[in-house]
């Protein structure tokens, strides 16, 4: 499964990028960071701070975040009360392939790839709530009987 398609981004920063074939969401593509710096604030992402920019099919990474094993875990050395929620680092890396080390799960991969899910599962939900709203427009239309007038 193709998840993620490679685009270049112009000189012009403000010029759309078109997707890369196979890229099912209407045009849409959503940036995700090359592996961007972590801080203690946040994740450099700016547009000027990184390279080799590819499209993504959110269907595609929803899909493989809702086969990846999740559970509940601790790390060694904490306490035996400590648990943390998610997938394995192996499971994860296995999954997306991000980087080379499949011992970590960087900070700024899991927040695009949960960014990523919830546009896409905003699409699907505006997708089925149009064809609940078509549905409802033709039963208005029916005969009781359920003939068409």
């Amino acid at each position: 499964m193709r998840i993620f398609g490679r685009r270049c981004r112009a000189a012009n920063h403000g010029a759309p990028d078109r997707p890369s074939p196979g890229v099912r969401e209407g045009g849409a593509a959503a940036p995700v960071g090359a592996g961007g710096a972590v801080s203690a604030v946040g994740a450099v992402g700016a547009v000027g701070a990184v390279g080799a920019v590819g499209a993504v099919n959110g269907y595609a990474v929803l899909e493989t975040v809702a086969a990846l094993p999740v559970s509940t875990w601790r790390y060694l050395w904490e306490p035996e009360d400590v648990r943390h929620l998610g997938p394995m680092a192996q499971d994860w890396h296995a999954a997306f392939g991000f980087n080379q080390d499949d011992t970590k799960i960087p900070v700024v991969d899991g927040l695009g790839v949960a960014l990523v899910c919830v546009q896409a599962l905003h699409r699907r939900v505006a997708e089925l709530t149009a064809e609940v709203d078509r549905l409802r427009e033709a039963n208005t239309h029916r005969d009781p009987r359920g003939r068409t007038p």
